[in-house]
């Protein structure tokens, strides 16, 4: 008879600005029909929310990022902290169904599922705008159309709405710390790359979407424009770039070629369907986001390059973090000792 495992869950946020929403995102993990094990808040280097977090959420485990200033010194601040056989990641911007434990765990029933993720809906603060293809909700971190809907095997998870066996994590060397958000830029691909670092360790391995542990992302309307979308995209061509650099073209574009092949040219046809509100506009929106996608791919491409043939000097490696182990004794975590080189922007899309 399995037994299931247990669970902790991370939330990681960086400012006061999105305290209600902090505060939605830890109710919505309270309420589940099955109790997480463990709640971790983990603070990203802003003093004032730690001290109002740690005397306000009893009951949450509210630690601060010991790595590199970002989301992924954080996720990995939180991985070493964690005492659960899954660590499940939501946005401190999101909220989770009440089901959402519960759909995660009992996929990993299946010994070879290292990896859950669930589908991210939109909640659109002022309403999504007319011109806005669903195709690219990836650009507010959300599921896009063109995702499987029913349970299958994917290459990478969302952000906003994933897990892993943690020992799987700590084995892979946990999240890049030169990629991921930090504060409000742009920056992204850290589950990407985590997750095929991931699958080239174990090819037996299964990361497995399971659309029915859902979330629902606030996206506010600073990210409703048309400047964040194009920013985005752009950015999203950049990360990609890095991630191919690190991982090779061929397993980091593996989504992207059916991505292009199949899901836009749908988009294009759903479009000129008769009728249709903002037409013109969502067209637009759609060869506007494959093509800056598409110029940040070939610049960051070209940066890379550049970059790999020129001389760095060499970096220290990071000094390891001791994480508790399953049988009481502290284990090595590394996390990410990756220096950024010369690179400003990337974008994510999960």
């Amino acid at each position: 008879m399995n037994t299931a495992p247990s669970l902790s869950v991370v939330v990681c946020a960086y400012t006061l600005d999105r305290w209600e929403d902090i505060r939605a995102a830890i109710a919505s993990v309270r309420a589940q029909d099955r109790p997480a094990n463990e709640i971790l808040l983990v603070i990203d280097h802003c003093e004032e929310l730690y001290e109002r977090a740690s005397t306000s959420m009893p009951g949450v485990r509210v630690i601060p990022n010991r790595e590199r200033k970002g989301l992924s010194g954080a996720r990995n601040t939180g991985v070493a902290a964690a005492r659960c056989d899954v660590v499940a990641f939501l946005d401190d911007d999101a909220a989770a169904d009440p089901d959402w434990t519960d759909r995660m765990l009992e996929r990993y029933d299946d010994p070879n599922v290292v990896g859950v993720g669930g589908l991210v809906r939109p909640w659109w603060g002022t309403g999504r705008p007319v011109w806005f293809p669903q195709e690219f909700d990836w650009v507010v971190g959300c599921s896009y159309r063109g995702l499987p809907e029913q349970p299958a095997p994917v290459r990478n998870f969302i952000g906003a709405n994933m897990s892993f066996r943690r020992a799987e994590v700590v084995s892979a060397g946990g999240f890049r710390t030169d990629l991921g958000r930090v504060g409000t830029r742009p920056l992204g691909c850290e589950e990407t790359e985590l997750c095929l670092r991931i699958a080239a360790r174990r090819p037996d391995a299964g990361l497995l979407y399971e659309p029915a542990a859902a979330v629902r992302h606030h996206v506010p309307e600073s990210r409703t424009t048309w400047a964040y979308f194009r920013s985005r995209c752009y950015a999203e061509g950049l990360s990609k770039a890095l991630v191919a650099r690190h991982s090779g073209s061929r397993a980091a574009l593996a989504s992207e070629r059916t991505y292009l092949r199949s899901t836009i040219p749908q988009a294009f046809v759903r479009s000129l369907r008769p009728g249709r509100p903002g037409a013109l506009r969502t067209l637009a929106a759609l060869t506007a986001g494959v093509c800056a996608t598409v110029a940040g791919y070939v610049v960051g491409r070209i940066h890379s390059l550049s970059s790999v043939s020129a001389p760095h000097p060499p970096h220290p490696p990071q000094p390891p973090l001791e994480l508790p182990g399953t049988d009481g004794a502290p284990e090595p975590f590394w996390g990410s000792p990756y220096a950024l080189r010369g690179w400003g922007h990337h974008g994510r899309r999960g």
